[in-house]
């Protein structure tokens, strides 16, 4: 019970003699630490907010302003035409204020408004320059004229700016994390003629000839007809909202989904793919930990570094502010994104047990060797498991609404609530698990797709698939991250995963036994155990939810390689780009297993613009198609199908893509009630091939040339469609490609091993290709297969 007295501030009984107050000044003590710490961090963000409010200006630059008016009228001459007076006039002061004090007062409001001005006129022409985008499509190393006043322009107004083709770089004024948001241009409207017509383009070599003009027919007619009026409803929305995209996409494409989000939109991240900073379980836990909250610091203080494009033009960083204590809040029609804006523990789970660990003690971060001290009175700890605990998150792992609905019948009242509450309040969710992962053993291959498929769905129920991430710890001292999709995309996960690894192996380290630096306060109050009450119609529903997640679980195939005969270094020399030249092997892989094209998903990013999130590209193209039909392998084909690629992805980055435009279209004719054949065919079509890359972005955290091990093998994602395939893939340094390869075993038609070697293949033929190596040789095509409307 000695927990239990740690929890409460203080013990009353009523007495004869009357009341009898026991206090207990640890707990109040804690109070108070805790007090201070809220108050320290309110005015961090106030400070921040000033700072961030009026950038590109300082906040300081307001005393210049109003010490530059009082000179002048002190020369005698008015700068203001006449405001001063006419604001002297006004001032709703006492008589007993001097006439030479008015005239001050008014000279500093004068000067405080004539700032703001300033501020506000220098924003409207940041935003103008970020909304320029023409250098990303001109050829390296040659830039027009108005790129080159754009790049003096961005210099004068301080931000951060790369000289395209040059290598060079101008630093202004240090940003905060946000102090571009307000800068950021809004997200423009394609016009619904261009964006019919890049689609009609995008389905030409999916279709036969009949197909296809079907498909032109009804196009055609919704533009002519209902497209314009539903434009006119974005245009309006896109006048009034930040992003006419980024919310409906939130809540009808994440938020709406009913389907389980276990496999079907989360996704993972891996550890260091060769080594293994420490063997001790909870020795990892402790540095991994505490670097996520040395990160959640920086985050607060907003230190982290805005990213930049090409290290040159600002991105939005509004996914950052959901990262933690977020979580994911099941309803019957729609899921919400919960954050709180602070907690100062995390949730444990080991052995189907949950455990609140307050990471703060005493107003303190706690060290990492003492967070490990804590990790293992977990791990040790004999507790058995509350009636109905063990299996409790495969609630998360089911579908939605019977989710939903179990937490308003089962969770809202009582003990159950209060350690529901713990769960998703908590900073973020932490699992023990008892398994070894990573590549290991005498067939590493499949222990490296055991590890993928592990951190992907695990046991189906010792994750909390609703936190906006979960950090899982394996028994050898390998770890890894699973996180939910709504509140960010991968790259802001991304972000904190690479920090928390290169802090863990880099800054923080490990003694010659493996534990963590430091000496530990062995009076530390114990985890506290959560508590549960468990009906027995409760448990019925956790075991149907496993059972629906354990079907989904077992069906998915997974395959992860690690390709190090070449990587992006020798795709460079041959001109090319990285990004293009995988996208190509992808749509030859998959030709050459199914026989035909398919709609093709790869995704790209809008953060050039506030509140951005991503776009389509549709990477089968009618070039990548002609270079894959060619009898003869064709240099010029696969140049040209490079090149649009490129186009296509830079076309997404700015605006120009179709997939967000057709989708908020969509959205707007269910808010009116209309029906729509040509947006009803467009969204239903399935992505059977669905990628994406991922990249290290902090680079500077990691020395891949004295430590080439210390690299992670990235992360994956399920399937999207049932008879697809889903591939994550990242270039790691000059010479290495990691995939990972998803599908589903009840499909026949894919198999992600064969997949894989298919991919590996088509890597070599390409670079053959390039190089001018002899491919191997070609076999010829029958003819063009007759290719059905849903491929």
């Amino acid at each position: 019970m000695a927990e239990a007295h740690q929890a409460v501030a203080f013990q009353f009984t009523v007495t004869p003699e009357g009341i009898d107050l026991q206090l207990s000044h640890q707990a109040l003590s804690e109070i108070y630490l805790s007090g201070v710490r809220s108050w320290k961090k309110r005015v961090i963000r106030l400070k921040n907010n000033v700072i961030t409010g009026v950038y590109p200006a300082s906040p300081s630059s307001w005393l210049f302003v109003v010490i530059a008016i009082l000179a002048t009228m002190y020369t005698r001459s008015d700068p203001s035409m006449g405001l001063i007076a006419k604001i002297q006039e006004h001032l709703p002061v006492s008589q007993s204020m001097s006439s030479q004090c008015q005239a001050v007062l008014s000279a500093v409001l004068f000067s405080t408004m004539l700032w703001l001005l300033l501020i506000f006129t220098m924003r409207l022409c940041l935003k103008q320059l970020l909304s320029y985008h023409r250098w990303m499509f001109e050829q390296h190393g040659k830039m027009s004229n108005t790129t080159k006043v754009w790049v003096v322009l961005c210099v004068k107004y301080a931000l951060v700016v790369f000289v395209p083709g040059s290598g060079a770089h101008l630093s202004g004024r240090k940003p905060l994390l946000y102090s571009y948001q307000g800068s950021l241009p809004n997200l423009p409207v394609p016009v619904v003629k261009d964006t019919v017509k890049r689609y009609l383009e995008s389905v030409r070599p999916l279709m036969d000839d009949t197909q296809y003009e079907r498909t032109t027919k009804l196009a055609e007619e919704f533009e002519s007809s209902l497209g314009n009026r539903l434009q006119w409803y974005l245009k309006l929305k896109s006048l009034w909202a930040a992003n006419y995209v980024s919310d409906w996409w939130e809540e009808y494409v994440y938020l709406r989904g009913r389907s389980p989000i276990m496999v079907n939109s989360n996704y993972y991240g891996m550890d260091f793919l060769f080594v293994t900073p420490t063997p001790i379980q909870s020795a990892r836990a402790g540095n991994s930990i505490h670097s996520f909250f040395l990160y959640r610091r920086k985050l607060n203080k907003e230190e982290i570094k805005p990213w930049l494009l090409r290290s040159a033009v600002p991105c939005c960083s509004y996914q950052f502010e959901r990262m933690f204590h977020t979580c994911r809040i099941p309803g019957e029609r729609t899921d919400t994104v919960q954050h709180w804006q602070d907690s100062d523990y995390i949730v444990v789970y080991h052995k189907g047990r949950y455990f609140r660990l307050r990471v703060y003690q005493a107003g303190r971060l706690l060290s990492p060797r003492e967070i490990e001290f804590q990790i293992q009175r977990i791990l040790d700890d004999p507790a058995a498991p509350s009636k109905g605990e063990a299996h409790l998150g495969a609630l998360t792992a089911g579908d939605r609404i019977p989710w939903a609905k179990a937490r308003t019948k089962f969770f809202s009242t009582g003990l159950n609530k209060r350690s529901l509450d713990c769960i998703e309040k908590a900073a973020f969710f932490v699992t023990l698990d008892d398994d070894e992962q990573g590549m290991m053993g005498d067939d590493p291959a499949a222990s490296l797709d055991n590890y993928a498929k592990n951190l992907l769905h695990g046991k189906c129920y010792d994750r909390w698939f609703d936190k906006s991430f979960s950090v899982v710890f394996y028994k050898n001292g390998k770890c890894g991250i699973n996180a939910e999709h709504s509140w960010a995309d991968a790259p802001v996960l991304a972000h904190v995963w690479e920090y928390a690894l290169a802090t863990d192996s880099f800054q923080l380290g490990y003694n010659t036994e493996g534990h963590c630096k430091g000496e530990v306060d062995s009076s530390l109050p114990k985890p506290q155990k959560l508590n549960w009450e468990i009906t027995p119609e409760c448990e019925e529903q956790i075991s149907q939810s496993l059972d629906v997640a354990q079907k989904l679980a077992d069906d998915i195939d997974f395959h992860v390689f690690s390709f190090q005969e070449f990587g992006k270094g020798k795709v460079k020399k041959c001109r090319v780009s990285p990004d293009a030249f995988i996208q190509m092997c992808l749509q030859l892989a998959y030709f050459r297993e199914q026989n035909n094209f398919c709609l093709t998903y790869e995704a790209s990013m809008t953060r050039l613009f506030r509140e951005g999130r991503t776009e389509t590209v549709r990477s089968c193209s009618n070039e990548s198609s002609a270079f894959v039909r060619a009898p003869d392998v064709c240099r010029r084909l696969l140049r040209a199908a490079s090149e649009k690629h490129q186009l296509l992805y830079r076309m997404a980055m700015t605006g120009g893509g179709i997939d967000r435009h057709l989708f908020c279209l969509y959205v707007v004719s269910k808010y009116l009630g209309v029906e729509s054949p040509f947006l009803k065919e467009v969204l239903s079509e399935p992505w059977r091939l669905s990628t994406s890359q991922t990249g290290v972005q902090q680079v500077e955290l990691f020395d891949l040339v004295n430590h080439p091990e210390y690299i992670s093998c990235g992360g994956g994602f399920g399937p999207v469609a049932d008879d697809g395939y889903g591939v994550s893939y990242s270039l790691i340094g000059d010479n290495m490609i990691n995939f990972h390869i998803s599908c589903k075993h009840s499909c026949p038609q894919t198999d992600a091993h064969k997949f894989g070697s298919q991919i590996k293949k088509a890597l070599h033929d390409i670079i053959n290709l390039l190089s001018g190596a002899q491919p191997e040789p070609k076999k010829p095509e029958a003819g063009r297969p007759e290719v059905k409307k849903d491929q």
